[in-house]
């Protein structure tokens, strides 16, 4: 076990919980009908702890005494259900350049999700180039996720439960109010017991990254429904934390409990990548579950969980992780200028989002590998067999 939070700190984090969780009176009377008109047509399902309090034997691949209430309730981090989106040009008016953005792009439909959005929700039950899908974020492992929602043809809707497992976000449907873990994206207690999502890829960048690789992109709009400072960091200084809030987990392995690490290969091959060694690297080949890949990390990012102004984090810079090949030509890549990519075989110039822009392959777009930036401590508590690159 490491060390406790300072005295501090958890009570920061714990007035940034009810930050994110808290709503106005207009939210909760809206609120307050939407259950009303939901009991009306089709009561839901129970609780799973309030059954287990019962005496009731609730399917649970965990301990239901590990899964910890975070202190808001179900749906106090109010999930976006209905999203909406504006242009490029319309953020620009309260994105700083800095800001980090969660990127997703599937078929001609790109999208990017503020940081300083979702660290007041958590969850955005979203539709993109026809596909349902939930993007989500979790703050206190900066685990930024997007996963397909259709679970045997059936298309679900996704809560905050107000639960965490090893101090991560545990989401849950509404349908049949099963608990699912964000990090392995599995159902982990209810009726849906053992269901997984479909990962798909997704990289947390800089505001200016984005806009200048889509200009023509959407962006998530404060139009959210919610009254909530969006751009202030409700946890902060949970970055320069020793050890994570709300975790009785196992602590271990060669790094800090709070060091930034890059993550993939699931659970056939758990890879971790420290950012203190992309910092200094930049370009790491590895081959993960025995495929070649190659990690980048370039500069120009701020962190959404230091300062109380998030444009004003420490630059933690962004990463990618891409298959290193083109149209059956495998490349070797290497840091060329502060911020960008060059492949030794055509000398064609990459940015940290695997596009080429200048050269013989401009235009092409390396095939991203899901991965995951987050902290180690959440990392090992799911993952302790994780090998560690520290060279």
């Amino acid at each position: 076990m490491g060390k406790r939070a300072p005295r501090k700190l958890i009570l920061a984090l714990v007035f940034g919980l009810a930050a994110a969780a808290c709503a106005t009176a207009d939210e909760r009377d809206t609120a307050t009908t939407a259950d009303a008109t939901t009991t009306t047509s089709s009561e839901p399902p129970e609780w799973p702890w309030d059954l287990a309090e019962a005496g009731v034997d609730v399917p649970a691949s965990v301990p239901l005494e590990e899964i910890r209430s975070g202190g808001p309730p179900p749906d106090g981090i109010p999930p976006i259900d209905d999203p909406v989106f504006e242009s490029v040009a319309e953020a620009d008016e309260w994105l700083e350049p800095q800001e980090p953005v969660q990127v997703f792009e599937l078929g001609k439909d790109v999208r990017a999700y503020p940081l300083a959005i979702l660290t007041f929700h958590e969850i955005v039950n979203d539709v993109v180039d026809a596909e349902p899908v939930v993007v989500t974020y979790c703050p206190l492992c900066n685990s930024g996720l997007v996963f397909e929602r259709t679970v045997n043809g059936e298309v679900l809707d996704f809560g905050t439960s107000g639960r965490l497992w090893n101090s991560n976000l545990v989401m849950y449907d509404r349908a049949t109010r099963s608990l699912w873990s964000q990090f392995t994206g599995e159902a982990i207690v209810g009726e849906r017991l053992g269901q997984e999502l479909e990962r798909l890829p997704m990289q947390i960048v800089s505001w200016d990254e984005y806009r200048t690789s889509w200009p023509d992109g959407q962006v998530l709009s404060r139009d959210t429904g919610h009254n909530r400072p969006y751009g202030e960091n409700p946890y902060s200084g949970y970055d320069s934390s020793a050890s994570p809030f709300l975790f009785n987990g196992e602590t271990g392995g060669p790094l800090p409990q709070m060091e930034r690490v890059v993550t993939l290969g699931g659970e056939e091959d758990p890879v971790a990548y420290p950012l203190s060694l992309l910092t200094k690297k930049r370009v790491i080949a590895d081959e993960v579950a025995g495929e070649p890949i190659v990690v980048l990390w370039s500069p120009g990012t701020a962190s959404a969980l230091d300062t109380s102004d998030i444009p004003q984090g420490k630059d933690v810079g962004a990463t990618g992780v891409f298959r290193p090949s083109i149209d059956g030509q495998d490349l070797t890549f290497e840091p060329h200028g502060k911020e960008d990519f060059r492949d030794m075989q055509t000398n064609s110039t990459w940015t940290v989002l695997g596009k080429a822009v200048s050269g013989p392959l401009q235009g092409e777009q390396l095939q991203r590998v899901a991965h995951d930036d987050t902290f180690w401590f959440v990392q090992f508590a799911f993952r302790p067999e994780t090998r560690v690159v520290e060279s």
